[in-house]
């Protein structure tokens, strides 16, 4: 048996799918053309290399805005079924609100779905390749950098992450307040899962009766160690940048293994995954409380309100997660409690009443 949409269902999905990207496309362009002005003058190089400035700038637009694009459609395809009276007319025929949010849902979700995937992709890295593009265009080697490996201290003189290559590498393992060894190596190379280390040079202290006896220097051809460190997770401790929701989810469990403050890529994560979700919330609030025909208020006012409304509680949620990102309050805080909240009274709104007005 093949289960045919019925017509009202491919009527709101193609409505809504319509509003949804030209909302988006129209927000993504104007964000990228403010962008564009601000940073003209600090783009050098050559025409391709303004045209992928603005290329990533575009996908790293996409994702922000996106959930607000999905909230305004709904506000858009609302308004205009309520003044062409087209809702009216299939509540008249027995459609109740849920039945008609249905579709508009199904679309949601799946543009959730596709977006969350391309988190997971080097879409992801759009916006730290735009900000490789400022300046002199040079590439993203990250330089001195200085961190934790379970009871071992690191430090790297220059990572290429392209390459996939360290360049001076130090290590000084600890054993309570003494130092054990020092290694040093010219260069590392990334083998997929740890780094291997050529030529390196070890020196290690021995003691006595906790005192520095005498040490001793033992050279290797080749070692391997920073388990489950990838390029792209030394780069983010050194400066922050991006992360695929994979290595984000692998940074998390390796900084919990190390014992180091992972809060920076919770909220990085919570604000890929979890952030995007307040915008069901609104679009069942905004679906519902808003008349089915315009002779029940202002369509003008109505609009204002409702766009006003959802700039506001988007603005709002954005301020929370950069509090969150910033350790200001835990992650789960700022993003999973008013997503909760907001989610909740969606909930109750939608289940009040079976209605079709």
């Amino acid at each position: 048996m093949t289960l045919v949409p019925k017509l009202y269902f491919l009527y709101l999905v193609k409505l809504y799918a319509k509003n949804f990207l030209v909302i988006l496309l129209g927000m993504s362009f104007m964000f990228v053309l403010i962008d564009y002005l601000g940073h003209t003058n600090k783009i050098s190089g050559s025409t391709n290399q303004l045209i992928m400035y603005v290329y990533y700038i575009w996908q790293s637009s996409l994702t922000m805005l996106y959930p607000l694009a999905l909230v305004f459609a709904v506000i858009v395809t609302k308004m205009n079924l309520v003044k062409s009276n087209t809702m009216g007319a299939l509540h008249s025929f027995g459609y109740s609100k849920r039945t008609l949010f249905t579709p508009i849902f199904i679309v949601g979700v799946i543009t959730y779905m596709v977006f969350v995937w391309l988190q997971t992709t080097s879409f992801a890295y759009a916006k730290d390749d735009a900000k490789m593009l400022i300046g002199n265009g040079s590439s993203r080697a990250s330089k001195n950098l200085f961190f934790k490996y379970n009871d071992t201290f690191v430090y790297i003189d220059k990572l290429d992450p392209v390459a996939k290559k360290l360049i001076g590498v130090s290590l000084f393992k600890t054993d309570k307040d003494h130092i054990e060894y020092t290694m040093k190596a010219p260069y590392a190379v990334f083998n997929g899962r740890s780094w291997d280390v050529h030529n390196a040079l070890m020196y290690r202290n021995h003691y006595t009766n906790g005192y520095l006896d005498r040490y001793s220097i033992e050279q290797y051809e080749t070692m391997t160690t920073l388990d489950g460190y990838k390029p792209a997770i030394m780069e983010s401790i050194n400066e922050g940048s991006s992360l695929t929701l994979v290595d984000a989810f692998g940074t998390w469990k390796l900084f919990d293994k190390q014992g180091l403050n992972s809060d920076k890529i919770r909220a990085g994560i919570y604000d890929k995954v979890i952030f995007p979700l307040f915008a069901f919330g609104l679009m069942v609030l905004l679906f519902f409380k808003i008349p089915f025909l315009s002779r029940f208020g202002n369509v003008a006012k109505i609009t204002t309100i409702a766009l006003g409304g959802s700039l506001l509680a988007w603005g709002t949620l954005m301020g929370l997660s950069y509090l969150g990102a910033n350790g200001v309050v835990a992650p789960e805080i700022s993003s999973f409690l008013p997503i909760m909240l907001l989610s909740g009274y969606a909930m109750m709104e939608y289940f009040a009443r079976e209605s079709t007005t």
